[in-house]
């Protein structure tokens, strides 16, 4: 099973894609590694963001997408544009989408001694243990 974790920053969805082989977690080396939303304020850069995502995950074959949740208030909490993101996701069809809380993803990360491969980038590191956490959470 492939699981696609993402990390919503700014205007861009941040993109590791792992697999779980028996007990071994991998890294799924892709050449897209972010997706940017130009401009949200205008709807055709909506509609070309949703039809990009719709074609990342046909094309790569993903199963499940795990996004790091924000937080809605506070001093850390994530912008209209993160939201609005977080919303093309969940209207996939034939994917299922699950919010992880920051904590949960740290948790599972720790419990399974998750590591980071080399083949990622640092920006990648929270998109991909999302990612994990999904695969190993019963």
């Amino acid at each position: 099973m492939k699981v696609c974790g993402i990390e919503i920053k700014g205007s861009e969805a941040i993109i590791a894609v792992a697999t779980l082989d028996g007990q071994a977690l991998g890294h799924v080396a892709l050449a897209t590694k972010k997706i940017a939303l130009d401009d949200d304020d205008e709807a055709a850069n909506v509609k070309v963001f949703a039809a990009q995502v719709a074609s990342f995950v046909r094309e790569n074959s993903i199963d499940r997408i795990a996004i790091k949740k924000r937080s809605k208030k506070g001093e850390f909490a994530g912008g209209p544009t993160t939201f609005k993101i977080e919303g093309i996701f969940q209207l996939l069809e034939n994917c299922e989408v699950t919010l992880l809380s920051p904590q949960t993803i740290t948790a599972q990360c720790k419990k399974f001694n998750v590591e980071l491969p080399h083949t990622l980038n640092k920006y990648q590191h929270e998109a991909y243990k999302a990612a994990c956490s999904a695969l190993v959470k019963k």
